[in-house]
């Protein structure tokens, strides 16, 4: 038979009300000939009260222990709907990640996905069952002890299993009904896309965008995964929801797809710094060992022989750069006059993959920005990005105006 993913996040499955929901979706899905693997994230909130619980219990916590603990939410929410499917009369049957068994790295809180071998659950399909819930964002390591995925696992969790059993389609059911050109939150005008390219759909989760995690889009285009965000809360037709696939299945689209944001970015400037070969990597080195994640770099030359180097991080990443980069200046390896942080910027991008082919993206996108009296302190571009950082109070004018340049109310 042919066989879907299905996806459910955590308000999704929130209560038994809404797990009897989501379970009369997967018995439609069945009805309509397909066996299912149905993904589970754990109620919602459920993860944050456990993840407070280990840190009550001990603040310097075993990593091990940690995953053992939180992994739990979706053991819980995976029996559930597999007993909801059952009262159905429905053949399912609920698996944790070690029982598939979904293999993992040992590197607990943020392990990746190895392998998942498909022998087991498809000797259990080809034996009747029409259903397999499986505990999403969690697996199993080398050494035998449970792992989770970090934070957005069960989305990657999703994706993975479409990849190994070749399905013909995974869908995501979440709190919103699709894929918005930005969000409707900060513009009424935000309009939901029926398509959008993996690639730009990767781009729009870096920045901040919040409907898929970062990895899962990996996964999805390394595999040509057809992915589908759908709403848990609407009554979905055929063509409900936003199909992320290949750009070629994209017949026509907009020059710019979607404005995305992140409101808690930090620029950091590294002043009057000796502009030599290796100097980069004396500053970047120390910054990926602290674990802190460096977005966009600009390079300035200051006078003679020295340079200005400015990067932007998450707001809550600073302390950690500003010790790691001080601790590089005491052993010598990086010499520099100060360090300034401005923690109160964001991020706005533009993305779309149409920009490929069509020239004044940014010169648009500048122009925007200055008639609105918005000032740009740090510009970069790809591809089928161009992203500024503006001061934080324009956040929601400065995606607005961007909406209303780029007429993205309207469709191509």
């Amino acid at each position: 038979m042919p066989l879907l993913v299905m996806k459910f996040g955590g308000t999704s499955v929130a209560t038994l009300d809404r797990i009897r929901r989501a379970a009369k979706r997967v018995g439609r899905e069945v009805a309509n000939g397909y066996d299912v693997i149905v993904i589970v994230s754990a109620m919602s909130g459920k993860t944050n009260e456990l993840v407070g619980w280990v840190n009550e219990t001990s603040p310097f916590y075993d990593a091990r222990e940690y995953d053992a603990v939180v992994s739990s939410g979706e053991n819980v929410t995976a029996g559930l709907m597999a007993l909801t499917l059952q009262e159905m009369d429905v053949n399912a049957r609920s698996w944790q990640g070690w029982q598939v068994p979904l293999l993992t790295n040992s590197a607990h809180a943020s392990a990746r996905i190895e392998s998942i071998p498909t022998d087991n659950l498809n000797s259990r399909f080809a034996s009747g069952m029409r259903v397999a819930v499986v505990a999403g964002f969690q697996g199993i390591s080398p050494e035998g002890r449970i792992t989770t995925l970090g934070r957005g696992g069960s989305d990657t969790t999703a994706v993975a299993f479409a990849a190994a059993f070749g399905a013909e389609r995974c869908d995501i059911y979440t709190d919103v009904d699709g894929v918005y050109t930005t969000d409707p939150r900060i513009s009424h005008k935000a309009r939901k896309l029926d398509r959008i390219a993996f690639e730009e759909m990767l781009e729009l989760a870096s920045l901040g965008a919040k409907v898929l995690q970062t990895r899962s889009v990996e996964l999805a285009m390394r595999y040509n995964v057809r992915l589908r965000v759908l709403s848990s809360f609407e009554d979905n037709g055929a063509d409900a929801g936003t199909l992320v696939c290949p750009e070629e299945d994209i017949v026509e689209s907009n020059v710019v797809s979607g404005i995305a944001y992140s409101r808690d970015e930090a620029k950091m400037t590294l002043i009057s710094v000796a502009d030599r070969p290796g100097i980069a990597a004396a500053i970047f080195g120390p910054l990926a060992e602290a674990g802190v994640n460096v977005d966009m770099i600009v390079q300035n030359i200051s006078e003679e022989g020295r340079t200005d180097m400015t990067f932007s991080c998450p707001v809550d990443q600073v302390r950690h750069a500003e010790k790691a980069l001080e601790a590089s200046r005491d052993r010598g390896d990086v010499n520099f006059a100060d360090l300034v942080a401005d923690t109160d910027v964001c991020k706005i991008s533009v993305v779309g993959i149409g920009m490929r082919s069509h020239a004044g993206v940014a010169a648009k996108m500048f122009e925007c920005l200055s008639s609105e009296g918005i000032n740009i302190k740090v510009i970069t571009t790809s591809e089928i990005k161009i992203s500024v950082l503006v001061h934080r109070k324009y956040l929601e004018l400065a995606v607005q105006a961007l909406h209303d340049a780029f007429g993205l109310d309207k469709a191509a």
